[in-house]
């Protein structure tokens, strides 16, 4: 036997070891899915996210013929289950729903996360988006953006803005509002949208950013004041409440997105076959109206789309924090 057809013989049986070991990855993605799914929620019940899940994995159960669990593991800011996915078995049995925040804005306020949200994850598509909504107290004598500015110019930092945290899709949106509109208003971070409601409500702070689904029964009653949506487009729920844009602040874009996602190395043909199968879910006229319900709208993408989407996110909010002052903690 010569040199080279013993390297030739090596060789070809290496291709076969790898070949071999391949095939159960490669025949699952064919059968996918032949069990349970676990669909990871990095936020406690009851929020925006964990009501889309619902809906959501009820219509993955049917589509895939598969039951969709609904895992909650909430906390440090959707880090604690984004990480459960970011760590399991690239197979498509462990999925992530998102929120903006843990799959790019975090990396700009957090100088140590466990795990990288580019590299550790494969987009699948998009699936809903949630605007935030300024809010002003009645008691302050502006009806519009504008009043607002004019009134934050005449009284440098004598006005603030409540947020759920720093941070938060609710701190940037105020961050961007100083900047475009050139005026000093002071941040006052809460620990969760519950205690910020509160001091809304009761004129403690005059101002905030809050999420739409939160913000509308009291809009509704008259208990705090919409001055304008922080999409590009208004609100469907809210259609007689201007944009930012439209409130003189063109471009102005700032709320919560929603996203599937799986491990990074999970075969194409799961991403693919789960795109095709969330983006059919997420086009239906009864998934887009339960989100409407939500204060949020239907959304989808390619998983190249989606990949877009965060890489310019997370250079916004950079640029945003950079002007701000944020620091990563």
């Amino acid at each position: 036997m010569t040199r080279n057809f013993r390297r030739t013989g090596c060789a070809g049986a290496l291709l076969l070891m790898v070949a071999m070991t391949q095939y159960p990855i490669i025949a699952g993605a064919q059968d996918y899915p032949t069990r349970p799914i676990r669909l990871i929620v990095p936020w406690a019940v009851g929020g925006a996210i964990d009501a889309t899940a619902r809906p959501l994995g009820q219509k993955m159960n049917e589509a895939l013929g598969k039951s969709v669990i609904i895992d909650n593991r909430a906390g440090a800011s959707g880090m604690i289950g984004a990480d459960v996915v970011a760590k399991a078995a690239p197979d498509g049995y462990t999925l992530l729903l998102s929120a903006s925040q843990e799959v790019s804005m975090n990396t700009v306020v957090h100088r140590k996360m466990p795990y990288d949200v580019v590299r550790d994850f494969d987009a699948i598509t998009e699936v809903a988006v949630c605007p935030l909504v300024l809010l002003v107290h009645p008691s302050l004598p502006v009806r519009s953006v504008q009043d607002l500015i004019a009134l934050a110019r005449g009284k440098p930092d004598a006005l603030s803005y409540a947020s759920v945290g720093i941070g938060t899709p609710h701190h940037f949106a105020g961050e961007l509002l100083k900047s475009m509109a050139r005026i000093e208003i002071v941040h006052v971070p809460y620990k969760g949208g519950g205690p910020a409601r509160t001091d809304l409500l009761g004129g403690q702070v005059p101002a905030g950013f809050v999420a739409l689904l939160s913000a509308t029964p009291d809009i509704k009653s008259g208990k705090l004041r919409a001055l304008a949506v922080t999409s590009l487009r208004r609100a469907v729920a809210l259609p007689d409440v201007p944009t930012m844009t439209e409130s003189g602040l063109p471009g102005f874009d700032m709320g919560i997105w929603m996203a599937l996602w799986a491990p990074a190395k999970t075969p194409r043909e799961i991403v693919d076959k789960l795109n095709r199968e969330v983006v059919k879910i997420v086009q239906s006229a009864d998934f887009r109206r339960r989100m409407v319900e939500y204060g949020c709208e239907a959304a989808s993408s390619t998983p190249e789309e989606l990949r877009r989407l965060q890489t310019t996110e997370i250079e916004k909010y950079r640029k945003i924090a950079a002007a701000a002052g944020v620091k990563a903690e």
